[in-house]
């Protein structure tokens, strides 16, 4: 057994070199030696294959073993990506794909929160009082309001400090958060609450904008709610989206079982959240802090409609990559055989 290890011993140490390297960097190694480093770890499975019948020397068997496994972890698993890599592409084009592959929920629930809000912005307009019952609870923002009192309540923050802006940032993201994934979670139950908070929230920025339409407030309501709306109204298009498709895999499961119907869908609802939670931090942020700063209306109608060219450009790209990746889940159809 002494020659035999002196015989084969370069090759171990050669392999265990290869090895030691390509944990540091794979990208170290030439082509030559990455094939090299293959032939030797074959050589050492029979190494060891042969002395596991030959010899009962449990240290040049555990060597062996060891130096095997560690050869087949480099050459088999595959490489550990960085955590920060691997969001960076999500965010680049994943969460974009994975709109586009669901794009038509998303168009519907746009189209149930416009609906809302034409609704009760030309209700209010007709009738103000109307705005009492869309409003929620305890808004002094009500028909009535004087102007002055109206564009004070815009202004309203802007002398605050840096301290009361983060937190106001941090319950603005919660909040919203709560709100999104509600309309999310409730598509579970037929999509049904979901259209019904979907339109609400419609209604609710309707009459809004109808109380301070009323007082000839346009220009600067726009510039207070836009640069953060942009962002926060679609993150919130996509979470009832997400709701609607959940609702449909559970109405309509097609040929797989509803359990099964919903747990596909729940991939993508899982992937579009991921996103939404993003958007809802760039949203709160630009709700606490830019639209309580002093920069002027002009400025703020600029950002908003670079936010909304961003946003536009960004989901547009996923409609672009889109061909390269089949939609998770193809509701009510099962896969092709």
């Amino acid at each position: 057994m002494g020659d035999y290890i002196a015989r084969h011993r370069p090759e171990w140490e050669e392999l265990r070199n290869l090895v030691e390297r390509a944990r540091r960097s794979i990208r170290s190694l030439t082509p030559e030696e990455l094939s090299r480093l293959d032939v030797l770890y074959r050589r050492t499975t029979v190494h060891l294959a042969q002395v596991a019948t030959r010899t009962r020397d449990e240290t040049l068997l555990r060597y062996l073993n060891d130096l095997a496994a560690a050869a087949h972890s480099v050459i088999y698993l595959p490489p550990r990506g960085s955590p920060f890599l691997s969001t960076w592409a999500f965010l680049r084009e994943g969460f974009a794909r994975a709109v586009a592959r669901t794009w038509r929920y998303h168009a519907v629930s746009a189209l149930l929160i416009l609906l809302g809000a034409l609704v009760a912005y030309f209700a209010v307009q007709q009738d103000p009082t109307a705005a009492y019952a869309l409003m929620p609870e305890g808004e002094f923002r009500q028909p009535g309001s004087s102007r002055d009192q109206l564009l004070q309540i815009l202004r309203h923050g802007r002398e605050e400090n840096a301290g009361a802006k983060f937190a106001f940032a941090s319950f603005l993201f919660s909040h919203n958060l709560r709100v999104g994934f509600l309309s999310l979670a409730l598509g579970v139950l037929a999509a049904v609450p979901c259209v019904l908070l979907l339109i609400y929230n419609g209604m609710i920025l309707g009459a809004f904008t109808a109380v301070h339409h009323g007082a000839g407030i346009y220009a600067e309501y726009w510039a207070w709610i836009l640069p953060h709306g942009v962002t926060e109204i679609s993150a919130i298009v996509l979470c009832g989206g997400v709701g609607l498709l959940l609702g449909r895999a559970a109405v309509c499961p097609g040929r797989y079982t509803r359990a099964e119907s919903l747990r596909r869908a729940g991939v993508e609802a899982a992937l579009i959240a991921l996103g939404v939670a993003v958007m809802l931090v760039v949203a709160a942020a630009a709700e606490s802090y830019l639209r309580q700063s002093h920069l002027p209306t002009a400025s703020r109608l600029v950002f908003a409609v670079a936010t909304a060219v961003f946003w536009g450009s960004y989901f547009a790209s996923g409609f672009l990559r889109r061909p390269s990746a089949r939609a998770l889940f193809p509701v009510g159809r099962a896969k092709s055989q």
